[in-house]
């Protein structure tokens, strides 16, 4: 279970049900990354070009003042509307909470989720960023899992595998992303 502060509105409760985790290599100083920065100033064309399923981002604010990043994008055959809030916002470590729409089976089903961005140097030149998407239990999905008639294992498999694929073309795309950004930011 992940550690979710009680202001964002998520089940701090709810169990874990799966979880991807990628690495790519940065070729920055670690003291030129800015993950929260770099995350809330991504422009819609730059994420797309980060996945091929990745169709819209953009970012907004909560009412209190909170920062979110908004994605839509396919993972798998569902189509994903991820509203991540940010929970931890430090230079080199961002994690975000979501309760996403998925849109699977005619039917549309709130997934709650946790996105983590860490970078740590590995030389004077070079960082590990590390991205890791996490999948919790809701009801929505719950009641989606018991109507589609398919064993729950069966289930939680391939979404398994369609968030791994999707978290290994990412992963290294935003590397990239956040390199172009460090690279370009006098500091």
């Amino acid at each position: 279970m992940t550690n979710l502060k009680s202001h964002t509105g998520l089940d701090e409760t709810a169990r874990l049900l799966m979880r991807s985790n990628c690495k790519a290599v940065i070729h920055a100083p670690v003291d030129k990354i800015d993950i929260p920065e770099w995350l809330f100033a991504l422009t819609d064309q730059e994420y797309q070009q980060c996945s091929v399923a990745h169709i819209a981002g953009g970012a907004s604010r909560t009412p209190a003042g909170k920062r979110v990043s908004i994605n839509v994008e396919m993972v798998g055959p569902g189509l994903m509307v991820q509203h991540w809030t940010e929970d931890i916002a430090e230079k080199h470590h961002c994690l975000l909470v979501s309760l996403s729409d998925m849109f699977a089976q005619q039917e549309r089903v709130k997934m709650q989720l946790t996105w983590d961005l860490i970078v740590k140097p590995l030389s004077g030149s070079t960082c590990e960023f590390t991205d890791t998407i996490s999948v919790f239990e809701t009801n929505d999905y719950l009641a989606f899992v018991t109507k589609s008639g398919a064993p729950p294992e069966q289930l939680r498999d391939a979404v398994q595998r369609a968030l791994d694929a999707h978290n290994a073309e990412e992963t290294p795309n935003f590397a990239k992303s956040i390199e172009r950004r460090a690279l370009s930011t006098r500091r």
